[in-house]
């Protein structure tokens, strides 16, 4: 059986349930598996399975203590036409790369690969280990786990959820996404602060032990929608898996040839769960990550010191507006020779201080991984170029990673063929988009916007977008980024 335990202590392990529901471990460590299982899917059977199952195949090994039934009804539940893409996650060729398309589902984000998926997990793993209690998902968003983390969980019984997100720190899609969105048992906070302070907090809520007690009290337990949840940072392994099947049909490489990954990332799950893929046996070769301008991952793979002592820049790939790392503490673990105690005198390091700095035998395991970043620039001219060659339009994020690859491929030379991660829709960010391909339009209404990006990307309005237009907003409170806990205790009636 896999179990799970903190990053920062390895005495508890709990049952994959237990850690999912969970979400954070007390000591504010990240759960991890005690292995990672390999793949147990012959590579040349990858292009022929659907990404259901493809879903199931890969989860099973690490959520073994749900039977085949459980799991495969949280798979189907979620992965079905909520997505407008019958594949889930179409791979189009675009300016000599393969771009995976993650935004294909209700949100037009890549968050929605998993927080379709998680609230299944989360209900079944509370049934599993007979919990009676509310359960209140506590989030922290930099601007798509929050739209995406309130559908999932919108109405769902016995489930609370409370979304904080950075004021000025979100596109207006982004923030209209999360403000209209309906649910009686939804909550969304917005801060006089950023990511990194909506994230600090969330963080110590999980680790107040008084408020813990309160909350126990009441009836209610938190877990999280954030990548710090193992139920969330799984899932994102699947999309890796089932691109390489879909690399092998297009015939871009043949079962068993080696592919790189390029991956837009600030708090750096997503380029994990490629990762945990490569651990599983997947051929990736390179594990490239793209960062914007707050480019902290950066200069922690090309030094190895991590040190979020920096101005903090707000960009138009505000998801990545990011200087402090939460899943990058797993990888720490692993780097560390898995020892806890390692970890912990880094995180210490990190809250006292700032910064923190591995040893060259750490460093030395993190060799699979290349990093680079574009400046605001160079996105708004790469979102040109791959238009202006192909026709083909990228959000800004995924445009950080079209950089990136290009500048990797130029510098190294290497020709593997690359999967990028297209991790949201051009229609999330549509006046950067603009900006960048048709500097001449001027109208800054939403509707305008909107219009004339349907018009130049020939890609007719995503669901959400048609929904969003006439959306009434619903939630409009702000609150200075420390007086969150008091607002989390308003919304649950504790004081």
């Amino acid at each position: 059986m896999t179990t799970y335990h903190s990053t920062r202590n390895a005495e508890k392990t709990l049952t994959a349930s237990q850690a999912i529901l969970q979400g954070i471990a007390p000591d504010g460590g990240l759960y991890v598996p005690d292995h990672i299982p390999a793949l147990d899917i012959a590579l040349d059977r990858l292009a022929d399975m659907t990404y259901q199952e493809l879903a199931y195949e890969v989860m099973k090994n690490f959520f073994d203590d749900f039977t085949e039934e459980e799991l495969k009804h949280c798979v189907n539940a979620a992965y079905d036409d909520k997505f407008d893409d019958s594949t889930i996650v179409p791979l189009v060729k675009a300016g000599g790369h393969h771009y995976l398309e993650l935004f294909h589902g209700p949100t037009i984000a890549f968050k929605d690969m998993a927080l379709s998926i998680l609230p299944h997990l989360l209900t079944t793993s509370a049934k599993k280990n007979g919990s009676t209690k509310e359960i209140v998902i506590l989030t922290a968003t930099s601007g798509d786990t929050g739209k995406a983390a309130l559908v999932g969980f919108a109405d769902v019984p016995n489930t609370r959820i409370i979304v904080f997100y950075p004021k000025n720190g979100v596109s207006a899609i982004q923030e209209k996404q999360m403000v209209t969105q309906k649910g009686d048992n939804t909550s969304v906070v917005a801060i006089d602060g950023n990511f990194d302070d909506a994230q600090t907090n969330v963080k110590n809520m999980f680790g107040n032990a008084d408020l813990a007690a309160r909350l126990d009290e009441a009836g209610f337990q938190f877990s999280s929608a954030n990548s710090i949840n193992i139920g969330r940072l799984i899932p994102q392994v699947v999309y890796y898996v089932y691109a390489y099947g879909q690399m092998v049909k297009q015939g871009a490489i043949a079962a068993g040839e080696p592919m790189n990954v390029v991956v837009p990332t600030g708090n750096f799950g997503n380029i994990l769960a490629a990762y945990f893929a490569k651990q599983m046996g997947l051929p990736i070769q390179k594990l490239i990550i793209a960062s914007n301008e707050n480019k902290v991952l950066v200069d922690f793979f090309e030094t190895g010191a991590y040190d979020r002592n920096r101005d903090f820049i707000l960009t138009t790939s505000p998801s990545m507006d990011i200087l402090v790392s939460s899943n990058l503490e797993r990888l720490l673990y692993l780097m560390a020779d898995e020892s806890t105690e390692a970890v912990q005198t880094f995180m210490d390091q990190l809250k006292e201080i700032g910064r923190y700095e591995v040893t060259e035998a750490m460093k030395e395991k993190a060799k699979d991984f290349y990093a680079d970043y574009a400046t605001e620039e160079e996105v708004a001219a790469q979102i040109a170029a791959l238009y202006h060659a192909d026709g083909y339009v990228i959000d800004p994020h995924t445009a950080v990673a079209a950089h990136v690859a290009n500048t990797y491929v130029a510098e190294t030379d290497d020709h593997t063929p690359i999967i990028i991660a297209s991790t949201a829709s051009p229609y999330k960010f549509p006046q950067a988009v603009l900006n960048a391909i048709d500097p001449e339009f001027s109208d800054d209404s939403m509707e305008e916007m909107l219009d004339r990006l349907k018009e130049l990307s020939g890609v007719a309005f995503p669901a959400a977008i048609e929904e969003l237009l006439h959306a009434e907003v619903r939630h409009n409170t702000v609150v200075a980024s420390d007086e969150m806990q008091k607002s989390v205790e308003s919304i649950l009636g504790l004081n």
